[in-house]
């Protein structure tokens, strides 16, 4: 199930309404961080180089001529392309920084200065913005080096947790880290403007690709800072609980979780070897997860005896943690079978462009999805006219339209 998304009455555009977002980023982190803040009703006016993000050329795959890389990442914005070196477009570039309650930028550490862009050049001019910048590894040491997620999945030690453990290392399949320094980014700026509500200052943000990579390394990170030890390759098993991992069924594998004893103890008997709970070496959970070894052999057997769908229902009706290995199809198809509703269509009619919904619920001042993702230099007169017009003038409800 899809569901149309038009324009939104004003009421419910979002709990950010109001809120100007200066974008001056590109390709992931940035872009994903301003698409939160529009979904939650900003507006935020997207400045690109005249050759555009490169993310419009990452393809394929693509719809319609445009990669879905960019269709994902920068619904409800206005587009205007703006040339630093030119002298007239950096002075536009300059007033929307000045009129913008948050600039985001990914630029290398004081790029942006030699345009008068960077946050001491733009908070001397608008005290009260709220400037966030993204970086690779951060403004000090880290400044000159190149910010790509691949990269950090490598050197944070991500990629050496990633993979079979006699094997060679992997990448996860997603951009992890660009994502959470995204989202990292959206939580930093909220908390400034809520100190800027609260004393009318506004301040510099900064996030990094490393940081993130091990803050959200979390149990990983904590086991060298806290213990000393560092963790390796364990493949699809996790170092503390087992099961907690994929495990063959007599046509797959199925993902199995048993966090606890009274997890465990449910397991135990959905599978009909009930009497594994009173074998002492499988009694706690230390205890499973020291002899997994032994473990492990009589789970698969009695998983040998049904399907792997078979035993997703057993094990599901058991309240047994469980799950199927989907692809992304399957994991849209689940999502929408439990009414999740996870595609909605952006604009209307043939022009319509089906995207990901937000993943946060509000009661009161739901997500909208005004715009599709924008073509280049789509608010182009829209933005410049704004620009050059009056201070007090704003961006209208629909991004593009000026009042």
């Amino acid at each position: 199930m899809t569901t149309d998304a038009t324009t939104a009455p004003a009421a419910a555009r979002g709990a950010l309404e109001g809120l100007l977002v200066a974008d001056f980023s590109r390709v992931l982190a940035g872009p994903y961080a301003t698409q939160l803040m529009g979904d939650l009703g900003a507006t935020v006016v997207k400045v690109e180089a005249p050759a555009g993000d490169e993310t419009r050329g990452w393809a394929p795959p693509e719809r319609d001529g445009v990669s879905t890389y960019y269709l994902g990442i920068n619904r409800n914005k206005a587009d205007v392309v703006l040339d630093f070196k030119d002298p007239g477009d950096r002075a536009l570039a300059q007033e929307l920084a000045r009129r913008a309650d948050v600039v985001i930028e990914n630029f290398k550490p004081g790029g942006l200065a030699k345009f008068g862009l960077d946050y001491d050049s733009t908070a001397a001019t608008n005290p009260g913005v709220v400037y966030a910048s993204i970086s690779g590894f951060g403004s000090a040491g880290g400044a000159a080096l190149p910010g790509y997620d691949l990269i950090v999945q490598a050197a944070s030690g991500l990629m050496s947790l990633t993979g079979d453990p006699d094997g060679q290392a992997y990448r996860s399949g997603v951009s992890v880290f660009d994502i959470m320094t995204g989202m990292q980014a959206t939580i930093g700026v909220l908390a400034a403007l809520r100190h800027r509500e609260a004393t009318g200052q506004g301040q510099h943000v900064e996030v990094n690709l490393l940081s993130t990579a091990l803050s959200a390394m979390a149990n990983h990170s904590s086991t060298f800072i806290a213990a000393g030890q560092v963790p390796f390759r364990m493949g699809n098993a996790h170092p503390s609980l087992f099961p907690y991992e994929p495990l063959a069924t007599a046509d797959g594998e199925l993902v199995v979780v048993a966090a606890n004893n009274a997890q465990f103890g449910k397991l135990a008997a959905a599978l009909g070897v009930p009497e594994l709970v009173d074998d002492l070496r499988f009694a706690a959970t230390e205890d499973r997860n020291r002899h997994r070894e032994q473990l492990r052999p009589l789970l698969l057997e009695a998983l040998a005896r049904r399907s792997s769908q078979e035993w997703f229902e057993v094990l599901t009706a058991a309240g047994v943690a469980c799950g199927p290995i989907n692809t992304i199809d399957g994991g849209v198809a689940l999502a929408e079978q439990l009414g999740l509703e996870p595609v909605v269509h952006v604009g209307e009619g043939d022009a319509a462009v089906p995207v990901v919904r937000n993943p946060i619920r509000f009661s009161a001042t739901p997500a909208t999805y005004r715009t599709p993702p924008p073509s280049l230099g789509a608010d182009d007169d829209a933005v410049r006219a704004w620009l050059a017009g009056p201070a007090e003038a704003v961006l209208g409800e629909r991004p593009g339209e000026v009042r």
